[in-house]
């Protein structure tokens, strides 16, 4: 329902019954709610652009959630034993391939949804999982959490240019 979402989300393969298995994907400009800052927070974010963020970004969260930054998916990682265990504790039971699937002990079920590249063209589904972070890098790239296949345990953070189409988990606000 926000206005950033026109045009910037999709399902696999265009076909709308796809989000009901591994949701959508957003561009980063669509996670953050670049229109939402730039009504709200006077702030004109996406692709080509850079800013400073606020330090909390809601994007397309529901009330009471936000987009975590870079370093809330670094303290997640910390939090289940370090980057190299926390991947295999995210990922769901099934649906990855050559025995890339994981432990699933927090309930987070990561699963392999890969990626909206360009030109409607998706790609690595069932090899890694992508989420966006509230965190851009530059004008073209903004910052990620992935799991993936070939690194059974392993998380990671990373940069992808904004326009790619990726999922989004959003973190609960906290208390205080």
């Amino acid at each position: 329902k926000t206005k950033s979402l026109n045009g910037n989300t999709w399902c696999f393969h265009n076909d709308e019954s796809n989000c009901n298995i591994v949701g959508r994907y957003y561009s980063w400009s669509a996670a953050i709610d670049s229109v939402g800052l730039a009504e709200n927070e006077a702030l004109d974010c996406g692709y080509g652009k850079r800013c400073l963020m606020p330090d909390t970004v809601y994007g397309i969260c529901p009330p009471g959630w936000h987009l975590p930054k870079e370093k809330e998916w670094y303290a997640l990682f910390d939090a289940l034993g370090g980057r190299t265990v926390a991947g295999r504790l995210l990922k769901s039971q099934n649906g990855w391939y050559f025995q890339g699937s994981g432990a699933d002990s927090i309930g987070f079920s990561a699963l392999p949804a890969g990626r909206k590249f360009v030109d409607d063209f998706f790609d690595y589904e069932g090899l890694i999982a992508y989420f966006w972070s509230a965190s851009g890098s530059n004008e073209d790239y903004a910052r990620f959490m992935g799991l993936t296949y070939d690194y059974y345990w392993e998380s990671f953070v990373y940069d992808h240019k904004k326009t790619y189409g990726f999922s989004v988990r959003c973190m609960k606000n906290s208390e205080n």
